[in-house]
């Protein structure tokens, strides 16, 4: 693919533009997973050896888990990368954690879960939920961002600031990101006909060359990799204006929640520990991105560190200051069943969610929220 700047790596394709990001529902890879339960039961077992507390094979207590990226190995994932390269998985108990990249042609990690491919995955309210509607047993323990990404950018010279703001202008929306943006517009009292929608597709170039006013985008990407081009620009994010869901959380069978419970511990503390060491130190986040993990996929260092900087400020929050990263509030949970529904997406909160397990974690190691 090529645009305004040039020839565009699939690794530097707009994040916010494909299906994983998408409200599309996965009713046919929840279906298979309804009808893998007896698969299910196994999850545990058949992705890391042993759920006991005792040694497996390699000498570690928990053995080998295989851990479902939400998308391709970019800086999304510092904290994982934080906690393997420094060691925090192993001192949890793991032999090795296997970090599996996601991406446009992955399976979803809904149906890694289902199938027993995977241990634990990252992935967002809207793919989760339909899955567990269609049968899928499993829950999201806790989330890296406390807001979702997806925003509106325009040109700084003509800036749509509101929801308000789109009224009669061109917005370039993704195919997968239709009904997201759709449910933007329900929340805030406008319908597609209020809003010229031009198809797009991953390039942001249209939006550069003035063809469109709008564009859906990740706020970690695409206003980044666009002002590095030269192309001022604004945003407001959808979770400011009526859709507060949280993004990659983190996703387990309610096998693992039932019968690992320690070790789904042992891998949060993991976590906490690698996400508190790339809020901490975006440009060694961006490196790990760059030199070690993502190494295949032709990042820009200078890009990646600016996008972990901004993304900073969606992992880390006031309420997490208060409760510890990866944490969510009741109110948060009951805020993302309420932008759900704007979806046409009706679930329950104890369907969706268990935070149990993640404030056990917190409760018998206070350090960790420091």
């Amino acid at each position: 693919m090529s645009g305004l700047f040039g020839p565009v790596p699939a690794s530097q394709l707009s994040q916010s533009a494909l299906g994983r990001r998408s409200f599309l529902r996965y009713a046919g890879l929840a279906g298979a997973a309804a009808g893998a339960a007896g698969v299910l039961a196994a999850c545990g077992k058949s992705s890391s050896g042993s759920g006991g507390n005792g040694t497996v094979a390699d000498g570690s207590k928990y053995g080998t888990v295989a851990v479902q990226l939400s998308w391709l190995k970019n800086i999304e994932f510092a904290g994982e990368y934080f906690a393997d390269s420094k060691g925090y998985y192993k001192a949890a108990g793991f032999g090795s954690v296997n970090l599996v990249a996601g991406g446009a042609a992955s399976t979803s990690v809904e149906a890694g879960l289902g199938t027993g491919k995977i241990w634990i995955g990252m992935s967002a309210p809207q793919t989760t939920a339909p899955a567990v509607l269609e049968g899928l047993a499993a829950k999201i323990v806790g989330t890296t961002y406390q807001k979702n990404p997806f925003c509106i950018v325009s040109s700084a010279a003509k800036p749509i600031k509101t929801p308000q703001d789109m009224k009669g202008r061109k917005i370039g929306v993704q195919d997968t990101n239709q009904l997201i943006f759709n449910a933007l517009l329900t929340a805030n009292g406008l319908t597609p006909n209020d809003v010229k929608i031009v198809p797009a597709q991953f390039d942001p170039s249209p939006l550069a060359n003035g063809e469109v006013d709008g564009w859906v985008s990740y706020v970690t990407n695409e206003p980044i990799t666009l002002s590095a081009k030269g192309f001022n620009n604004t945003n407001f994010l959808f979770a400011d204006y009526g859709l507060p869901l949280v993004a990659e959380t983190l996703t387990v069978s309610q096998n693992t929640i039932d019968k690992e419970r320690d070790k789904l511990k042992a891998f949060l503390i993991a976590e906490i520990k690698g996400w508190k060491d790339a809020v901490a130190d975006p440009a060694e986040s961006a490196r790990l991105a760059v030199d070690v993990y993502g190494k295949d996929q032709r990042l820009d260092k200078d890009e990646q560190t600016k996008e972990a900087t901004a993304q900073n400020g969606i992992v880390a929050s006031p309420d997490t200051k208060t409760n510890g990263l990866l944490t969510m509030t009741d109110a948060l949970i009951a805020d993302n069943i309420a932008a759900l529904a704007k979806a046409k997406i009706t679930i329950k909160a104890e369907q969706l969610f268990d935070l149990s397990v993640l404030r056990e974690v917190y409760t018998e190691h206070p350090e960790l929220k420091g």
